[in-house]
């Protein structure tokens, strides 16, 4: 029998490798693109996102285990699908400011469900805060980009 913590990991891996569907004159463009002077930890943002998204399957856990609610981990799955979202979608549309707009519905949807999963539990809320720091975070960073680039958020001839 599958446990709830496999169902949820899978399901957690299987959204997530949704956002490995990019070109490779995608990944060339977003390489040239310029960045803010300060943005010094893009190297870990992967790191980052990792530990966003452990968090985030543990905090689906320890919920169905208080709720057994489908629809609560509907909102999960939601928050996940738009997050990997930005990444394919930013790429292939060379637009940033599409990406801004993908990264401020994910911090919207992530206080939402965090006000929602707070009525079951206390530490599957705490265990979303690291959405909640990153994802304005990354947002703006996203938006700062797109300041910066906005005559190359188009694919070059």
């Amino acid at each position: 029998m599958i446990k709830p913590w496999m169902a949820i990991g899978g399901a957690t891996v299987a959204i997530a490798l949704l956002s490995n569907v990019i070109r490779p004159k995608d990944t060339k463009w977003f390489r040239r693109l310029e960045r803010p002077d300060w943005l010094s930890f893009e190297k870990l943002i992967p790191v980052i996102w990792t530990t966003v998204f452990i968090c985030g399957g543990w905090s689906a856990y320890i919920t169905w285990q208080q709720s057994q609610s489908w629809p609560t981990m509907v909102g999960y799955a939601l928050l996940e699908l738009v997050t990997v979202a930005y990444t394919p979608a930013t790429l292939w549309t060379h637009s940033l400011k599409l990406g801004t707009v993908l990264g401020a519905t994910g911090s919207v949807l992530g206080l939402c469900l965090a006000g929602w999963v707070a009525q079951y539990s206390f530490w599957a809320t705490l265990l979303l805060v690291p959405y909640l720091l990153w994802s304005p975070i990354g947002s703006w960073v996203t938006w700062r980009m797109h300041q910066l680039n906005s005559g190359s958020t188009r694919p070059s001839p």
